[in-house]
């Protein structure tokens, strides 16, 4: 997007730009003295602006140039999702020069977070994402991080019973939450079909949602989520109280993000984990608390300033730490790809045929289930089930 015509500052590599004629000029980390180089090119006639030459390009200018292009061309929601973890990468290396950029440098960078080996994989992802990029936009001669390794992602085991489903949504607070939750349970669609889907997209001859091609994903063939009774009247209701815009929204009639469902989920996962620490009677050792409290921050930013945190305050913190790595350890983390997944799984072990139950998750190749699913060849009993239904 344009930049309006005035110097602004880049926190990520603390220098002070101005944009004429979509190029970016360097004014410099001094907030005057940028603003006096601003005055004086703005004098100048509009042909004899152009940005000051520099023998390499740093490595948060190649991650601004790469967030801006995606943020014309991809979504606001994979514009935040890159923004959030290279920014971070910015923070850590602001001076570099982006063809300096070794893999090693990314694996320092990550080492300094504890992440799953999604999280790792997603950061990793990113930082290649934009390398590759910049190379073909041309801004470098070559990719730095070409040979950088991405593990593969971790297979997505998470599936409920209708029990445990059920249970699951007595610990969810927001009815419109609800709503979406049942609607993905009872459906399988993917969680970017549920978010965009609106009153334009529902069939109700034939109980159906029918996305054009241009929004299925991989954008090949139109995709059809089809609806049950219960489900069918959810989107009822909503069409009613939503007739243009998306039909999923929140408590305050805003869509809903994936950001702000993981954020929900967190929230019930750490609803179901603090229960279950009480019914268990397990509490945290206090020494354990007093263990942490040196490993943590002294300060923190409050409205703009830097303050020192009290020992209460440190206490707190310490203890909110560890009550949420044991609430992790004891409850899954849901999702709405976890009601996906469940969806299949139930199917297929009711008897339906892994063609249909492919279809009806809107997989271009019916093999994926196979690959997806096999944890299902490890389950004796869907087995055992399954051989006397051939023999019968």
């Amino acid at each position: 997007m344009p930049r309006p015509r005035k110097p602004w500052f880049r926190k990520s590599n603390k220098r002070w730009y101005v944009e004429f004629d979509r190029k970016q000029v360097n004014l410099g980390p001094d907030r005057n003295e940028a603003f006096r180089q601003f005055h004086e090119l703005m004098a100048k006639p509009k042909e004899e602006r152009r940005p000051r030459k520099t023998a390499a390009i740093a490595l948060p200018e190649i991650v601004d140039h790469f967030l801006e292009w995606v943020h014309r061309n991809r979504s606001a929601d994979t514009y935040e999702w890159y923004r959030y973890r290279l920014e971070r990468l910015c923070m850590l290396y602001p001076q570099m020069a982006a063809e300096r950029l070794r893999p090693y440098h990314i694996e320092g960078w990550i080492s300094k977070y504890e992440l799953s080996v999604t999280s790792r994989r997603n950061y990793l992802r990113a930082a290649k994402r934009c390398f590759k990029w910049a190379r073909r936009q041309g801004y470098l001669k070559e990719d730095p991080i070409a040979d950088l390794e991405v593990p593969r992602a971790e297979s997505r085991e998470v599936s409920l019973s209708q029990d445990e489903f059920n249970r699951l949504l007595t610990f969810v607070r927001n009815p419109e939450l609800a709503d979406l939750m049942i609607v993905t349970w009872l459906t399988g669609c993917r969680p970017q079909e549920s978010l965009i889907v609106d009153a334009s997209h529902v069939d109700i001859e034939n109980q159906r949602w029918v996305f054009r091609t241009s929004q299925s994903k991989g954008k090949k063939v139109t995709r059809v989520v089809y609806l049950n009774d219960e489900a069918m009247g959810i989107v009822r209701r909503l069409m009613l109280k939503y007739p243009e815009g998306p039909l999923f929204r929140n408590s305050n009639d805003q869509p809903w993000r994936t950001d702000a469902v993981n954020c929900a989920f967190t929230s019930i996962q750490d609803r179901m984990g603090k229960l279950t620490l009480k019914e268990e009677g397990i509490e945290i050792p206090d020494r354990d608390i007093k263990a942490l409290i040196p490993k943590l921050k002294t300060t923190r930013i409050r409205n703009g300033r830097t303050v020192e945190k009290s020992d209460a305050d440190l206490r707190h913190e310490a203890k909110r730490k560890l009550i949420r790595k044991l609430v992790q350890s004891l409850v899954p983390h849901y999702s709405l790809y976890a009601l996906r997944h469940s969806f299949a799984t139930n199917a297929l072990r009711k008897g339906i045929d892994s063609l249909t139950v492919a279809v009806l998750l809107g997989h271009q190749d019916p093999s994926t289930l196979a690959r997806v699913y096999q944890h299902l060849n490890q389950n004796p009993q869907h087995l055992l089930e399954q051989a006397r239904k051939a023999t019968a």
